[in-house]
């Protein structure tokens, strides 16, 4: 029970009589010599329809003078209306309980209460005294009988927070002493802490915003608890002493640190201060709360990593190895979640590249290679963005990009040109039409063709998938030769004995087997798919489950050649939308995605080596593979195309391009390039859930949409999304968790949305789709 109902509760039995000794009370007087109680009467007024106020005239507010309290006994006051079980309860501020018992000499406006005394009870401790506010508290007779200090001090900070007291709970007051701390955090906001943080963010602001009482109040709790009076010390001294974070700033930089981004000006407020002075092996414990000394330790870093530019291979994996020791402790402090540390995030994953790149790939059989990379080989790569993805600046882009080619290079041009050495001398593990065999699939498969999934990047999709709750069978595949698009997607579709390669095709497209029509433009190989008895399936369309269909999704390729090194920023952004759309496909009742690409890719940061082609020798030339002219010849190395194998074409050597300045590319013949992951992907535990899982009811009054479903539906949240898969399209205030009798509801806010297609979903724990159902918000209901 909360104080403020303890103190009606208190007021109103003072009314409580023995009907055969005595009459009902005609009032209940409530003096108050010193105001104590009035800041909080309007609250009372709210609970107690009775409570009138002895006042100027103002009978919308139940204030008027005495006469007019009279008349309210009476029944003559209009526009009052006293409730029936409960006499009238008189206010009297500045009015003490002597006051009105010395009738001769009280006062002319007080004088028709006087007899009121009489015929009414007076609100009063048992000792006849008036109720203060320290003693109803702490009174263990008619009061709360709370354990509070009784000095100056604490009965001013106890007025000041009297209306925030009375919401707090009498059962948690109990055994703890209210002090002048307590009440003044009380005034504040009950969160000290958070407070000083905001001050500290906004300055002069914050004292603006508050009223003087709890302006007042903050500075009572930050004198009393950290020794420290923002009054007098100011913003500047107090960022001084949180990035010190010693004795009681501790706490204070520990919470800073749980959410740094809701005081985004506190670092630029430290940053005016004069930090100490940090000797080379300072404690990042210690000098971590200064973002100058990060600052420093950036700049040391930047320098030591340019210094990589000529170092040799070997030289370089240990140095970075040795930056990654003095450097890692630094990822943990909040300059590198606040973004101002991007070298040292970016290190650990140049650490990540130069262990790996210890062993190379340019030994053994083709079976060895593929086996390194699938162990090891694809970590490097995956670090090469993971490294870059952590830098904005040119300047910082320059420095990863200089570690990176110091250890990255060498290893990479290795291993591609031992690969193109095992190929030259042997048949291509990728094959052609002539001996690849056409993967059969069956009634529930959905094959999902993304452009540009490197193995790497196809890993990181498994994780997510894995997070999902989903199962996924990985194999390996070898690109199509060249490894482009034109070649690579017909390769992989389910309808490619259907297609081959016209002789003189400088573009690599292959063409249709019974027509001679080319696949360019894609419309010819949807016919074939089509015809084959596949479904296509647009961008936002599910199908239902039945059959086999075709679908595109997740441009990779694209968005490499677009961007260039700043893909690797993205990459996390597209395999998330990757991920939802498989999860929407299964959740529309394919038993399985089959996740097939083209062809993998190069990216160097800083632009792959150059290698010349006269231009005059060529039909068609891109990044790195070339279709040559008839009776031309070159010393570059040339290769059967896979559609048209007495067709042959150039690839550069090595990682080299046959243009300058490119950063991503591919057509050659890497394992970067060349070696793919196909992935099929089946409903795990959360899909068995969906399998149990049936909507028997979604209907819409107004903008909330309530649902009733059936089956196994414990643990499961209700949401309505304008593209299923994706959690970030939600149109409600929040999910909701189905209750106990499979229903739910929520609440779409944005009134303009009535009307539009949507999808009711439901998801489990994970975020991952079991149901779903589409809808017309506020409109068209289920049954």
């Amino acid at each position: 029970m909360r104080v403020l109902d303890h103190l009606l509760k208190a007021v109103r039995d003072t009314a409580i009589f023995n009907p055969e000794i005595q009459v009902a009370p005609a009032c209940i007087l409530w003096p108050d010599r010193d105001r104590q109680w009035q800041a909080v009467i309007p609250v009372l007024q709210a609970e107690l329809p009775e409570l009138m106020i002895l006042g100027d005239y103002a009978p919308d507010k139940r204030t008027g003078p005495a006469i007019w309290l009279r008349c309210v006994i009476a029944g003559r006051a209009e526009d009052v209306s006293l409730p029936k079980d409960h006499p009238p309860i008189f206010y009297l501020p500045s009015v003490s309980r002597q006051d009105l018992r010395a009738i001769e000499s009280c006062p002319d406006h007080l004088k028709p209460l006087a007899e009121l005394q009489y015929r009414g009870v007076i609100w009063s401790q048992i000792n006849a005294k008036d109720w203060t506010i320290l003693a109803y508290l702490k009174s263990d007779q008619g009061g709360l009988g709370l354990d509070v200090a009784q000095d100056n001090d604490v009965k001013n900070a106890m007025q000041l927070a009297l209306y925030r007291l009375l919401d707090e709970d009498v059962s948690l007051l109990k055994g703890k002493r209210l002090d002048k701390d307590y009440f003044n955090t009380l005034l504040t906001g009950g969160d000290p802490i958070r407070d000083l943080l905001q001050w500290l963010d906004q300055g002069d602001a914050f004292q603006a915003n508050r009223g003087e009482n709890e302006w007042k109040a903050f500075v009572e709790v930050c004198k009393s608890q950290l020794a420290f009076n923002p009054q007098n010390e100011g913003v500047l001294a107090g960022c001084a002493k949180l990035a010190n974070h010693q004795g009681p700033w501790h706490a204070v930089w520990e919470r800073y640190c749980e959410a740094p981004r809701r005081y985004p000006n506190i670092p630029a407020q430290i940053r005016k201060c004069q930090p100490p002075i940090f000797d080379l092996f300072a404690d990042e414990q210690v000098a971590g709360g200064w973002p100058q000394w990060n600052d420093d330790q950036e700049k040391n870093l930047q320098r030591d990593l340019m210094g990589l530019a000529k170092a040799p291979a070997h030289e370089a994996r240990e140095k970075i190895k040795d930056f990654e020791k003095q450097h890692c402790r630094r990822r943990s402090l909040v300059w590198a979640e606040l973004g101002d540390a991007p070298l040292a995030c970016a290190l650990e994953h140049l650490a990540i590249i130069a262990e790996n790149t210890k062993t190379g790939l340019a030994a053994g059989a083709m079976n060895d290679l593929a086996a390194g990379y699938r162990s090891y080989g694809w970590c490097v790569d995956d670090g090469v963005l993971r490294a870059l993805a952590q830098v904005d600046s040119s300047a910082d882009f320059e420095v990863v990009t200089t570690a990176i080619r110091s250890v990255y290079l060498p290893w990479v041009e290795e291993s591609a040109r031992y690969l193109q050495k095992l190929v030259d001398g042997a048949s291509y593990p990728g094959g052609t039409y002539l001996t690849v065999k056409t993967k059969q699939f069956g009634p529930g498969d959905c094959v999902l063709f993304i452009d540009g999934l490197r193995y790497d990047v196809g890993k990181r999709l498994v994780e997510s998938l894995e997070a999902g709750g989903f199962e996924i069978t990985e194999a390996l595949a070898w690109a199509s030769l060249p490894s482009v698009t034109a070649t690579g997607k017909a390769a992989v579709t389910p309808v490619r004995d259907k297609i081959r390669g016209q002789d003189g095709s400088p573009d690599f497209e292959p063409s249709v087997v019974d027509t001679g029509q080319s696949l360019k433009g894609g419309n010819h190989l949807k016919k074939l798919l089509t015809d084959a008895g596949w479904s296509i399936l647009e961008r936002s369309a599910d199908g239902d489950g039945h059959g086999m269909a075709w679908c595109e999704f997740g441009d990779i390729d694209h968005e490499g050649h677009d961007r260039g090194w700043k893909l690797a920023k993205h990459i996390d952004t597209l395999i998330l939308e990757i991920r939802d759309r498989i999860t929407e496909l299964l959740a529309a009742g394919w038993k399985r995605v089959c996740v097939v690409t083209d062809h993998g890719w190069l990216l160097l940061p800083g632009g792959l080596p150059k290698i010349d082609l006269p231009s005059a020798l060529t039909e068609n030339k891109w990044g790195r593979c070339a279709s040559l002219k008839p009776g031309a010849s070159t010393e570059e190395r040339l290769y059967p195309w896979y559609w048209n194998p007495i067709q042959y074409f150039a690839l550069a050597d090595g990682v080299s391009c046959f243009k300058k300045g490119e950063e991503y590319t591919h057509g050659g013949l890497s394992l970067q390039e060349c070696l793919t992951l196909q992935l099929t992907v089946t409903p795990g535990t959360s899909a068995q859930v969906a399998a149990s899982v049936k909507f028997t009811d979604v209907v819409w009054k107004g903008m909330r949409c309530t649902v009733a479903v059936d089956g196994n539906y414990s643990g499961l949240l209700l949401d309505v999304r304008s593209q299923a898969g994706n959690a970030s399209s939600s149109v409600v205030v929040g999910v909701k968790p189905l209750k106990d009798n499979g229903m739910a509801s929520v609440v779409v806010e944005d009134e303009d949305m009535e009307g539009r297609e949507a999808t009711v979903v439901l998801i489990d724990a994970n975020g991952s789709l079991v149901a779903q159902i589409a809808t017309v918000i506020g409109g068209v209901n289920h049954d």
